[in-house]
């Protein structure tokens, strides 16, 4: 996996516990174990000294985590657990905190060698939710060494999404615009969640971008990685320059208005009056922070930026934003493709005008934005203002489709879509491809037409659809919308017409 700029490392504490009827060192032979498969998993977690037997040792435990730096935290009952001092263990440590179980290792160490974790976990739990407190229990939480380990390396893309979350804040520029109502959703959603938001003006980021000295250096510098990136002869040279400028009044900015948080990510006003004011569209610019960390959304779309990036710390890769735009036809697809699951209904293209990073495409290059240019300027005459996209092909592989949103009832829910982007020239414009997503048409008709879902959602180019689905649940959003087998009707679909 690379390493994003923009994103929180994950660092672990394992506190171990011990119930005082059971032998401390039951449990304490029991997590040096753990630990030694944690180490061979390359996973980077260090258990603390002290093993929880009492209140007093969860306070000392907790102050062993403060000091290593921890920021996420694993409860491991090493036998049946003493459920109240783990419990404040999980209240009082400051960051996401998952628990798991010791299963007993062979029939000959039944009677002083047995632990009883898998009774000990049905008290733990209870007592999470006396007080209040979410805890990550993974789907099978009592195992060996070997498979708690492999939990806990899925637990640290949920801790990352957490904690990015917990430290984001939204720059967004622009007001929301009236001809994207599912865009301009209620914000109150985000700051449940622990997001700050930070609303400006178009003119602001106009004054940002005019601040800016062409002959500044770095300018300069950008301009170069720019045309590096893209290629010879797959830019205009005389754009490189504006979009430099705009670049790095974006980057200034996150820089000097963090405050109290340690991520950004931006929701940005990109048409159709950018363009006559800048000169250019923003989307190429928009393509390279998101490839970098730092989202910019489309549309003031604040929580297409949002799903953006936690697609981004799941899969810790850049992520992209895109519509669920328009169906395939059927002379695009040869006779005998690879649908990976996924029925011909299935299918759909993805597409926005060029924001999505060069790292998660097949092919591409700098062109003009085809649908602005029809607004905006004279077909006649070539394109001007409405340059500055990154279009082509997206990368084929696995992708997981992913929103979270506010809805106007006050509630915020979420959907996770695994499925494929298939090796197919879609044969159209913008930064594009073709997407199998088995259930889709049915996912497409009961949960984001029937939940009133907006028409952007975030890509991970992965499978991450699981370290989704864990972050949302810890995070308490209580629609997480799936899609469905056959053999499962949503909760108003039509048995006479189900298919």
């Amino acid at each position: 996996m690379m390493k994003l700029d923009n994103t929180p490392e994950v660092k672990i504490a394992v506190a171990g516990v011990s119930r005082d009827c059971f032998p401390i060192e039951l449990a304490r032979n029991r997590l040096g174990r753990l630990m030694a498969a944690c180490e061979k998993a390359g996973i980077p977690a260090r258990a603390c000294p002290t093993i929880i037997e009492s209140e007093k040792d969860a306070l000392q435990a907790l102050e062993e985590a403060r000091g290593m730096g921890a920021n996420a935290a694993v409860i491991f009952l090493g036998n049946f657990g003493p459920e109240g001092p783990l419990a404040i263990f999980a209240q009082r440590f400051d960051g996401p905190v998952m628990a798991c179980a010791a299963a007993e290792e062979s029939r000959k160490d039944l009677i002083q060698g047995r632990g009883d974790a898998f009774c000990g976990l049905l008290n733990a739990s209870y007592s999470f939710d006396l007080r209040g407190v979410a805890v990550h229990i993974p789907e099978r939480p009592v195992g060996l060494p070997d498979e708690l380990a492999a939990d806990i390396r899925l637990f640290i893309g949920v801790a990352r999404v957490l904690l990015g979350l917990k430290s984001l804040k939204v720059f967004g520029f622009g007001p929301r615009p009236q001809d994207f109502y599912a865009c301009n959703a209620p914000i109150r959603q985000l700051y449940d969640l622990g997001i700050e938001v930070t609303e400006n003006s178009e003119l602001d980021l106009l004054q940002l971008y005019q601040s800016v000295d062409a002959k500044d250096p770095r300018v300069a510098e950008i301009v170069r990685d720019m045309a590096a990136e893209l290629g010879e002869g797959k830019y205009y040279p005389d754009l490189l320059p504006k979009l430099a400028r705009f670049e790095l009044a974006l980057l200034r900015f996150a820089e000097q208005n963090l405050g109290s948080r340690r991520y950004a990510v931006f929701a940005d006003k990109c048409w159709p009056a950018f363009e006559r004011a800048f000169g250019f569209v923003p989307c190429y610019v928009n393509s390279r922070l998101a490839g970098r960390g730092m989202p910019v959304s489309c549309e003031v779309d604040m929580y297409g930026a949002v799903s953006e990036y936690v697609c981004q710390l799941a899969s810790l890769q850049p992520a992209t934003l895109l519509d669920i735009n328009n169906t395939v036809p059927d002379d695009l697809v040869s006779s005998g493709t690879d649908l990976k699951g996924a029925a011909r209904e299935d299918l759909f293209m993805g597409f926005h005008c060029g924001n999505s990073p060069s790292c998660c495409m097949k092919s591409y290059s700098m062109k003009h934005q085809l649908i602005m240019y029809r607004l905006m300027e004279d077909p006649s005459k070539p394109p001007d203002i409405t340059r500055g996209t990154l279009e082509g092909q997206l990368r084929p592989g696995p992708t997981t489709f992913f929103r979270l949103q506010g809805h106007s009832n006050g509630k915020a829910a979420s959907y996770v879509a695994p499925g494929e982007i298939l090796d197919i020239d879609p044969q159209s414009f913008g930064g594009i491809g073709v997407f199998a997503i088995p259930g889709f048409a049915r996912f497409y008709r009961h949960v984001l037409v029937g939940e009133r879902f907006p028409h952007h959602g975030a890509v991970a180019f992965s499978d991450c659809a699981s370290t989704l689905y864990d972050a949302m649940r810890l995070l308490g959003i209580g629609d997480i919308h799936v899609p469905l087998p056959p053999a499962r009707l949503y909760p108003r679909e039509n048995p006479f017409r189900a298919v």
